[in-house]
């Protein structure tokens, strides 16, 4: 059931055409890494500030609460952009385990984040950043570094996108 929707995005004409027209899959490409840019720069700035090593003399709530606008706008785009570059390959990607990999790490991510944006305002209104808010601050960003590593490792090991 799966495989036959992954055929049908990929034999879709608006599909084909945006990934097979040189300018406009280079455009997502460009819109997909942008986004991640500002998507995991923002992410490591609140992260780092959770840490201690930025921004001390901000609040990380006040830090966080101008970033995450970022962030969730940066993911809507990067998840956009990606949709439309999977569904040009789709059948290839349903066979990918490299890809289904990198998915997970970004799910993860994306729940890292979920859990500092929740929390930022309590551990800011204590004396210290708890020891386990720095764990998640270091494995939020842990992750994001390997769903980068796993986005360039799904094209350079299996040649698809």
């Amino acid at each position: 059931m799966l495989l036959h929707l992954c055929r049908w995005l990929q034999d879709n004409s608006f599909i084909a055409t945006l990934n097979g027209t040189a300018w406009t899959a280079a455009a997502l490409e460009i819109v997909h890494y942008f986004s991640m840019f500002i998507l995991v720069g923002s992410m490591v700035i609140v992260d780092l500030r959770v840490l201690g090593l930025v921004g001390r003399r901000q609040d990380a709530t006040q830090l966080a609460d101008r970033l995450f606008p970022w962030i969730w706008a940066s993911l809507a785009l990067n998840f956009l952009s990606g949709f439309l570059m999977f569904a040009g390959s789709a059948t290839a990607y349903y066979h990918n385990d490299i890809f289904y990999d990198k998915m997970g790490v970004i799910l993860l991510a994306i729940v890292a984040n979920i859990i500092v944006q929740q929390k930022v305002r309590k551990w800011d209104q204590l004396p210290a950043m708890p020891a386990w808010a720095k764990l998640i601050a270091v494995l939020s960003i842990g992750l994001w570094v390997g769903a980068i590593i796993a986005g360039v490792e799904v094209p350079a090991l299996t040649g698809i996108g």
